[in-house]
């Protein structure tokens, strides 16, 4: 979304999440979570919730992977987990 206002939406992101081979056998859990990092920023930070098995091996698979959307890499990290998330 370069050069514009216009908001990503988090059906956008999952259709490219979708379409990418790493995310093969990858299940979402909750509608993705997207925020600026900054308000004047045009970087933004991403959260999604897989299913997993117990082990977290899916998770393991997908941890500093790295994808292209257009110009942008897309760098894959690690959290917690957290279950005080609200997605709204």
């Amino acid at each position: 979304m370069e050069n514009t206002n216009t908001l990503i939406m988090s059906v956008v992101v999952e259709n490219i999440i979708k379409k990418n081979h790493i995310f093969n056998n990858i299940v979402l859990a909750l509608k993705l979570y997207i925020i600026k990092v900054f308000p004047k920023s045009d970087m933004a930070i991403i959260w999604l919730n897989i299913w997993d098995v117990q082990s977290g091996s899916k998770a393991q698979g997908l941890i500093n992977k790295c994808f292209n959307v257009g110009s942008y890499i897309m760098t894959i990290r690690g959290t917690n987990m957290n279950s005080r998330v609200v997605i709204t």
